[in-house]
């Protein structure tokens, strides 16, 4: 008998606040939650949001959530607000709609604050 264990705790890269974004936003266009979850500033408002996300897409219908999946992430721009927030604008392959994601830096690990991509500042 053979007994396979499978890992799900894939170390991220939370060293650069691109990384971090583009990771991020991969891994929610994926559906790969237990990921997404990796990059996120844990909070309750952030944690609200994000269930709601996921809620969401297990709603989407099967062409949305492959198109979603297949999708292509399109940095338009990374906006550094200071040495520890950086605000990246992009848009993805499937839908083509601007959006934006606030990333912050808390000890060494940027993370993203994701309450403002619904709320701004």
């Amino acid at each position: 008998m053979i007994i396979l264990g499978c890992n799900n705790s894939e170390t991220v890269d939370k060293s650069d606040p691109l990384e971090s974004g583009r990771g991020f936003i991969e891994a929610s266009l994926k559906g790969d939650y237990v990921k997404a979850k990796q990059y996120l500033l844990n909070d309750s408002t952030n944690m609200e949001y994000f269930n709601n996300l996921k809620q969401f897409n297990s709603n989407m219908d099967v062409v949305d959530r492959r198109g979603y999946s297949d999708a292509n992430i399109i940095i338009d721009s990374s906006v550094a607000k200071s040495d520890s927030v950086d605000i990246i604008y992009y848009t993805n392959s499937y839908k083509n709609k601007p959006s934006k994601i606030k990333l912050v830096k808390r000890n060494n690990e940027w993370l993203v604050d994701f309450k403002y991509t619904f709320v701004g500042d």
